[in-house]
C-alpha cells in the first residue's frame, strides 16, 4: 500500500526530536484526527541550520515529518518557506489522497515555526534598537 520510501523514514525517522532553545517552534495537529506534530528549527545566517520533529500519528504522518524535514535543512529560510504538501508527498513515491489533510502536517507546521522564528526575530529587533 505505502511505497519504499514511505516504509523507510516511517522505520528510519530521520531528524527525530527536538532543539532546546530553538529559533522557531510550531506544533499543528490534524484538522481530521489525532495526529500532531511538532518542528523546532535552528535559523542562523537566514538558512535552516537544523531541525527536529516529534510526531504522534500513523506512519505516513511520520514519514511526511521525516522527508519534509530532510527538504529544508541547509536551506534559506524564503526557499524553506515554499515546501508544500504535494512537494512532500511527491518525495515520498506518493501518498494516499486521504493522507494529504490528516499526515501530511509537516509543511504547515515547518512554515509555522518559521514564522514563528521570524516573529521572535522582529521582537528581538525592536528591543535592540
Amino acid at each position: 500500500m505505502y511505497t519504499e520510501k514511505v516504509r523507510d523514514h516511517y522505520a528510519q525517522p530521520r531528524n527525530t526530536g527536538s532543539i532546546e532553545n530553538p529559533s522557531g517552534k510550531a506544533m499543528i495537529k490534524s484538522p481530521v484526527d489525532g495526529d500532531m506534530v511538532l518542528i523546532t528549527l535552528r535559523i542562523e545566517k537566514g538558512a535552516i541550520q537544523d531541525i527536529k520533529f516529534k510526531c504522534m500519528g500513523c506512519a505516513v504522518a511520520i514519514a511526511c515529518s521525516s522527508v519534509a524535514t530532510e527538504m529544508v535543512l541547509g536551506k534559506p529560510v524564503e526557499e524553506a518557506l515554499q515546501i508544500s504538501e504535494k512537494a512532500v508527498a511527491d518525495a515520498l513515491g506518493g501518498i494516499p489522497e486521504y493522507k494529504m489533510r490528516c499526515s501530511n502536517l509537516a509543511p504547515q507546521a515547518i512554515r509555522n515555526a518559521i514564522e514563528d522564528w521570524k516573529s521572535r526575530d522582529s521582537q528581538h529587533k525592536e528591543r535592540s534598537s
